[in-house]
């Protein structure tokens, strides 16, 4: 289950970061899901500890806590365009929970094996 959810969530990051060319701040997303994708592909190899996914696992979930827009206006995933602030806001800390929620199913099973 462990080496399955890494490989296909490190995939995942690495599409996402892909995705992040045409961002206004590619240099700041490309890091944080390769970062991400990273710590998938090292718990593919069985190098990372639980430990490392659970600190991993709270510093994105700060992160998506800190770039929460101040007003929630959705996501509006039926278009790319970005139509406000508050909308690009709540997407990116949309993909910090998930990168948060990830690491922290890899602690787990980490800590499980």
């Amino acid at each position: 289950m462990r080496k399955t959810v890494s490989i296909a969530f490190g995939l995942l990051f690495v599409l996402f970061a892909a995705f992040q060319y045409n961002d206004p701040d590619p240099e700041i997303w490309i890091p944080i899901y390769g970062i991400g994708a990273m710590a998938c592909f090292m718990a593919y190899a069985n190098v990372g500890r639980w430990w490392f996914f659970a600190a991993m696992s709270v510093v994105y979930l700060v992160a998506a806590y800190y770039q929460w827009p101040p007003a929630f206006e959705g996501f509006l995933f039926g278009e790319m365009g970005m139509r406000s602030v508050n909308i690009e806001l709540a997407r990116e800390a949309g993909g910090l929970a998930i990168c948060a929620a990830v690491m922290l199913w890899l602690a787990f099973l980490a800590r499980k094996s």
